[in-house]
């Protein structure tokens, strides 16, 4: 099993209010980058999480926890919400599945 896909833990902080335009600024993210293990998720781990098949869904493994508060992953260029995450004595294993970008 090779660590070897770079993961970026994105955490996303809201603008603030402008009281003079009445619109909120723009948002910050602020990305964390670790190697990881990522493979699709299996039928059996859909069935079993979702209830369903679904496309888009990344099974992510890494060998060390990750502690920090994060919203969101990014892999690539595509952005990933957790729907299971599961820590083990010393490795993390994430279920994720796509999410659109907002824009």
């Amino acid at each position: 099993m090779r660590f070897d896909t770079p993961v970026y833990f994105q955490r996303v902080q809201s603008g603030e209010y402008e009281e003079t335009t009445g619109d909120y600024g723009a948002e910050s993210i602020e990305e964390e980058m670790r190697y990881a293990n990522v493979t699709d998720a299996g039928k059996d781990t859909l069935n079993l999480v979702y209830g369903e098949i679904r496309q888009g869904c990344q099974v992510i493994r890494l060998q060390r926890l990750y502690g920090k508060v994060f919203n969101r992953l990014r892999i690539g260029d595509k952005l990933y919400r957790v729907d299971l995450s599961r820590e083990l004595r010393n490795k993390q294993i994430f279920i994720v599945s796509e999410v659109q970008r907002c824009r």
